[in-house]
């Protein structure tokens, strides 16, 4: 595997695990979460700096942010019981389609 993807790979999974303790730290109240937090946030930003020696700007943000949402949604259902109606799957299936979309078809996304 290229070394750009990993290091995206690793930047939407320290960003994943940010958000999840986003969610735990309860509005920063509470020490340990918040401060996963900022490590986890700082990380991935830098993770994804990496990245763009590799890969274009929208193109790393779209598959970082991408990548980020649908798997918060899935922490939010199965940690947080936080449900999502048809129209929310729907949409984050679209996401999903057009990461592929780029991955398979375009030459900006750095091969």
């Amino acid at each position: 595997m290229p070394i750009q993807y990993i290091y995206l790979i690793l930047a939407v999974a320290a960003e994943t695990i940010g958000t999840t303790a986003l969610q735990a730290s309860k509005e920063f109240t509470r020490w340990l979460p918040s401060l996963i937090v900022v490590v986890s946030y700082a990380l991935s930003f830098y993770l994804m700096a990496l990245t763009l020696r590799f890969m274009p700007v929208g193109i790393v943000y779209a598959i970082w942010s991408g990548l980020g949402i649908v798997l918060i949604a899935a922490i939010g259902y199965i940690v947080f019981g936080q449900k999502m109606d048809l129209a929310a799957v729907l949409g984050m299936a679209l996401i999903v389609l057009g990461i592929v979309i780029i991955q398979l078809f375009s030459k900006s996304a750095g091969h």
